[in-house]
């Protein structure tokens, strides 16, 4: 009589889409090591779990392209079982179980508890903060709040979060010491929105109280935030920013449009002059600071006059980091009952002119950074090269730190003073001092 293998599970969690997604996964990890689970990021492994996004056309393409891969290997015998969680399965769940039966089970983003069942795992309530995490070991995701509660035209957010929900401050602070204690150095705030932080748990704004609470956490060096809404923005803030030095002098605040009649539309509850005041008072409060934005061109019913408002505002703002992206119409948000009127082509055009200004931009803001020295971070290396940050570049998507390898030896993690002596669009050269 033949008896069967026993094989040990291996589970494997696949991660798309943005810094959320990777917290939440990081969770997930933890939830199942608690269990006794052996568990992978990005790995091989016979259970296979996708964690999707289904913010915009591209990212819900990538997400349906890894599953049916994944489906491919099932049907193969690579891989045993395959789950689906995340945006996407929140937002689509019923048309996936129809189109992409063959995944064993799909969850939606609240549905955590039930996706640990699903792996033979229980739910641990009493673990906070205990995550593994993915990034490299000198910094990690702290997501201080889940769901949004903004009315934004554009975005399907709230269909896939929920509404705004705060994390309390001491579970934060707890979190942070258990990173700290693993050798994280760099907590990066995000949410969907810091500025609304507190406002359910507290009644009142709070983001200023729990930066207050977080630099007092042994072994983390900076703290950087991610995701400011410029409506309402707490302008304690700044204050605690410029006295920490440990809160980075930097802030990510999407802004997404600067043309009057494009943010009526897009129900940003604000105008123009507002904004452009709310960057002054930053700039006033706190003159090292770096602003990152990320803006939307070719939204219905942007006229070339809105279009070249936005222009000449980047070339007059001078971000020292931004981001571009065409707009993408998006079923169940309040701009999809408009009409998509923008051409593609001109909404390629557009973000093209628009990301050349900006090129041109950092590059005149960089050169001014030659002879100056700066406290740096080493992320990794590369080829010949110690890749390292400021603290006015968050990892992936700011300017980044180039180190001769051949002539400086440099640990992951370390914190190292710096001299520039070249400088490119995007990317700075040094040598250690």
């Amino acid at each position: 009589m033949r008896t069967k293998t026993l094989k040990k599970n291996k589970i494997n969690v696949v991660t798309l889409g943005c810094s959320k997604n990777v917290y939440d996964s990081e969770v997930l990890m933890g939830q199942l090591k608690a269990s006794n689970k052996e568990v992978v990021h990005e790995e091989d492994g016979n259970i296979v779990v996708i964690n999707t996004c289904g913010f915009i056309a591209n990212a819900k393409e990538e997400s349906v392209n890894t599953i049916l891969e994944y489906v491919q290997k099932k049907e193969q015998g690579a891989v045993d079982k395959v789950f689906v969680t995340g945006c996407l399965s929140e937002r689509y769940k019923p048309d996936l179980q129809k189109d992409i039966p063959e995944v064993d089970q799909y969850f939606g983003t609240t549905e955590l508890p039930g996706l640990l069942k699903a792996l033979g795992a229980d739910y641990k309530h009493e673990l906070i903060g205990e995550r593994l995490t993915t990034t490299p070991k000198n910094y990690a995701y702290l997501k201080i709040a889940e769901g949004c509660d903004r009315p934004c035209s554009f975005c399907a957010i709230p269909l896939m979060r929920g509404k705004h929900k705060s994390t309390p401050i001491e579970d934060l602070v707890i979190e942070a010491e258990k990173l700290a204690a693993n050798g994280v150095k760099e907590l990066i705030l995000i949410a969907q929105d810091l500025t609304y932080y507190g406002l359910d748990l507290y009644k009142e704004r709070k983001l200023a109280g729990l930066l207050k609470e977080l630099v007092k956490v042994d072994g983390i060096e900076w703290i950087r935030l991610h995701y400011a809404f410029p409506t309402g923005f707490p302008m304690e803030v700044l204050e605690v920013m410029r006295k920490e030095p440990k809160v980075c002098n930097y802030i990510d605040i999407p802004l997404q449009h600067i043309a009057d009649p494009v943010l009526k539309s897009m129900r940003r509850g604000t105008t123009k002059a507002k904004t452009t005041k709310l960057l002054k008072e930053f700039r006033t409060a706190v003159p090292e600071m770096t602003i990152r934005t990320t803006l939307i061109v070719g939204y219905p019913g942007e006229t070339q006059e809105d279009y070249e408002t936005l222009r000449e505002w980047v070339r007059e703002m001078r971000f020292e980091r931004l981001g571009c992206f065409t707009y993408s119409h998006e079923e169940n948000t309040h701009a999809y009952n408009l009409e998509d009127d923008v051409p593609e082509e001109v909404k390629m055009e557009r973000a093209n002119e628009i990301m050349e200004i900006q090129s041109q931009i950092s590059w005149e803001l960089n050169q001014q950074k030659i002879g100056q020295e700066f406290k740096v971070v080493i992320d990794r290396k590369e080829g010949q090269y110690f890749v390292g940050r400021t603290e006015f570049d968050s990892p992936d998507v700011d300017n980044e730190v180039l180190i001769d390898a051949s002539k400086h030896y440099l640990k992951t993690g370390e914190y190292t003073k710096v001299k520039i002596y070249e400088a490119e669009d995007f990317d700075l050269y040094g040598e250690v001092v």
